[in-house]
């Protein structure tokens, strides 16, 4: 279902009065942004115009520019540098995130529709590493918020309340192999929250950028993880986003993972509407998990090929993939192990991420076979 409010909200939000305290942080973040070396496309968007536009925009939630961008000015070493405080943000503010999207997302215009859903036969994309020489685990995951209700900075506790009310009443719904227990982080104790997150099943409270995006507020207030009985199924309530859907298992048996979520995400819509939008598919927290807000990962161990960093990213780079540590964005490899996914969201369906996904890792493996 497509949030219908995008389509005026941002000719709503020209006559809204931003507190002159807020226009102050504004002019002041935007001073130092500019006088700073960052590396962010915030930094190489946010013109002086751009941010005249925007300064004294306001969403119906409440939300304003510094919602937009005050992580991105507090941590001048980020990629991206702005989160969405509410779905209707990134029509309000579409000035700012539109070439944002479109550089992260590799040319995804504002002219450009995103592809209605299409999750294709998850049987085609086989097993990546029949071997098992060289693929460690394989995941696969997507992002989902809740239609009718703002993000992290704009939410109120009763929000999050309501939300996993709304969430945990689905998980009970669910059979099979995806039948199983949620676990709130309200009254868990705390050596069976050290177990799941050491076992990467929990998330931590957020890192220093999304604490400075507001996106921990009330912590530990409405949070928990849903896990299946054979734990390679689980879902993140109310982390980043308000819901992360993620099957993941040992191996590299990518078709099977695959099925796994399309059944879950399948299942989970038949009681939860979500939050869409016509253009750019499906909304959340950050810009770089629109459209179909697919990432599909594996733990790979290549030595030979990631020897050279430069040239490996260099090799991700030519089939639109990511390589980043096995901790999550912004760490190292350990071990010569790293993480390595799709990184277009947009303009390609479910499946023609994953296929890009799976050609640049059969063609990785090669490549460290050969060397």
């Amino acid at each position: 279902m497509c949030d219908k409010r995008l389509c005026s909200c941002r000719q709503k939000s020209a006559a809204s009065n931003v507190d002159p305290e807020i226009l102050r942080k504004l002019e002041e973040g935007y001073k130092l942004l500019k006088n700073s070396d960052s590396p962010s496309l915030l930094k190489k968007y946010l013109t002086r115009d751009v941010f005249d536009k925007l300064k004294k925009r306001k969403t119906s939630y409440g939300s304003t520019l510094l919602h937009v961008i005050q992580s991105g000015v507090e941590n001048l070493d980020s990629g991206i540098g702005i989160y969405a405080p509410d779905p209707e943000a990134y029509t309000v503010f579409a000035e700012l995130f539109d070439p944002i999207i479109e550089d992260y997302h590799g040319g995804f215009g504002p002219d450009d529709i995103h592809p209605l859903p299409d999750w294709g036969k998850p049987a085609d994309m086989g097993n990546l590493d029949p071997s098992g020489n060289y693929v460690i685990s394989t995941r696969v995951r997507t992002g989902r918020s809740l239609a009718g209700y703002p993000f992290n900075p704009s939410m109120s506790e009763t929000h999050y309340y309501e939300i996993e009310n709304k969430v945990t009443d689905a998980f009970g719904k669910l059979e099979d192999d995806l039948k199983g227990q949620y676990y709130p982080l309200v009254g868990m104790e705390k050596d069976v929250q050290k177990k799941l997150i050491d076992d990467h099943f929990l998330f931590k409270e957020g890192d220093r950028f999304l604490q400075s995006a507001e996106a921990c507020k009330y912590w530990p207030t409405g949070r928990g993880i849903y896990l299946n009985q054979s734990k390679t199924f689980l879902v993140w309530c109310n982390e980043e986003d308000h819901l992360r859907i993620i099957s993941m298992q040992e191996g590299g048996d990518l078709g099977e993972v695959y099925a796994r979520l399309v059944r879950a995400v399948t299942a989970l819509e038949r009681n939860l509407k979500f939050s869409r939008n016509e253009r750019i598919g499906y909304l959340n927290f950050c810009p770089t998990n629109l459209g179909s807000a697919v990432r599909a990962s594996v733990h790979v161990k290549l030595p030979k090929l990631s020897a050279n960093l430069g040239r490996f990213e260099e090799i991700a780079g030519m089939y639109n993939l990511q390589v980043r540590g096995t901790r999550g964005e912004h760490c190292e490899g350990e071990g010569g192990i790293y993480d390595v996914s799709n990184k277009r969201r947009m303009g390609l369906t479910e499946y023609e991420a994953l296929v890009e996904m799976r050609n640049g890792v059969l063609e990785m493996i090669r490549l460290e076979k050969e060397a």
